[in-house]
């Protein structure tokens, strides 16, 4: 074999190595892709929406799973699953007499279930992107609870809007306290 022919032979092995790593890189991409879209269902879509690129979307849910990884999430004790349960049976009484005074103690009983099972409280925004990992398909429900809840601190929102709310407080409510959830989803 002369030099040239090595030279063109070592050429195509390198070019060869380029497109077999250039397929491998895009199929990684598109596994992850897959993935994420998976575990986090209508929120990648809504968090791909908000981002515009969908690397940078992924990114997101990536750093979620991993800040979420971080907690040391735990299901409610029997004695605090109750006082919960008491406390919801409550709120629901008082929506009837008072549905707004309702709506924001919901939200807030909600907030607490969150902080005794383990999750840390903050701004809203991150506590909904913190429940996106464990709850993709409730966390557009939080949201849009929480929009009827400012809605209705603003005075424009109406009483089935409130309801609307209520329940939507009630199903993630429910999801938190489930200990059995709670242990599936790896807590």
């Amino acid at each position: 074999m002369t030099p040239h022919q090595l030279g063109i032979l070592i050429l195509v092995l390198f070019l060869l190595v380029i497109i077999v790593a250039a397929f491998t890189f895009r199929d990684s991409h598109r596994r992850r892709s897959v993935r994420l879209r998976e575990r986090f269902g209508p929120e990648y879509d809504r968090v791909l929406r908000q981002e515009g690129d969908p690397r940078k979307a992924e990114g997101v849910l990536e750093f979620r799973q991993k800040r979420r990884g971080r907690y040391k999430l735990k299901p409610l004790s029997a004695t605090d699953r109750a006082s919960f349960l008491s406390r919801w049976n409550q709120v629901q009484a008082m929506f009837v007499q008072d549905p707004h005074g309702a709506i924001a103690v919901a939200e807030n009983l909600v907030t607490d279930v969150m902080q005794r099972r383990g999750y840390p409280i903050g701004e809203f925004e991150q506590r909904a992107a913190d429940i996106s990992v464990d709850y993709p398909l409730l966390v557009q429900n939080y949201r849009l609870a929480h929009e009827i809840s400012a809605r209705q601190t603003a005075g424009q929102a109406n009483t089935e809007e409130l309801r609307q709310a209520m329940v939507h407080y009630r199903v993630l409510f429910q999801e938190l306290l489930d200990e059995d959830q709670a242990h599936r989803k790896g807590a």
